[in-house]
């Protein structure tokens, strides 16, 4: 008599010993494998670096702006300190201590330990242009002053 022969229907092909790295499910009730769009997920991870990355240029710009200001600040004090320097002053100033700028009527400037209000009924000046404070570094932290004091 002659037996049977049975014959696999599946294609072996279709079968492995390693059923995790097929790309697709290999079970009835596995996991849906679809093929990603990559030019999709390119564009979405593109996008997304822009958005870091002018974000990050932005937070940049916003510190050199600070760091400009503050550069401008110090080169501002540095010029009153010099002009402070160049005026006619009869005292050493101490560090820490305030004192007055003024402008005199011939033009020129004057530093004096004097407040505008101590003068009494004779301003002797055209203005007071600012009150000053030395600084540590021996420049001059200057508060500019609008009021005319000589009213």
């Amino acid at each position: 008599m002659e037996e049977a022969q049975i014959v696999n229907p599946i294609s072996p092909d279709k079968v492995t010993d390693r059923p995790g790295l097929l790309e697709y499910a290999h079970t009835a009730g596995g996991a849906i494998i679809r093929p990603e769009d990559k030019g999709k997920i390119t564009g979405r991870a593109v996008s997304a670096m822009r958005e870091q990355t002018d974000m990050q240029i932005a937070q940049l710009y916003k510190q050199m702006q600070l760091l400009a200001e503050q550069a401008t600040a110090i080169r501002n004090r540095v010029d009153v300190s010099e002009r402070i320097y160049s005026a006619q002053m009869s005292f050493e100033p101490i560090v820490g201590h305030t004192y007055y700028f003024y402008l005199r009527k011939n033009g020129t400037d004057a530093l004096s330990m004097i407040a505008p209000n101590e003068w009494g009924r004779k301003f002797p000046f055209e203005r007071c242009v600012a009150t000053v404070r030395m600084l540590a570094d021996h420049t001059w932290d200057v508060f500019y002053h609008d009021t005319d004091f000589n009213e």
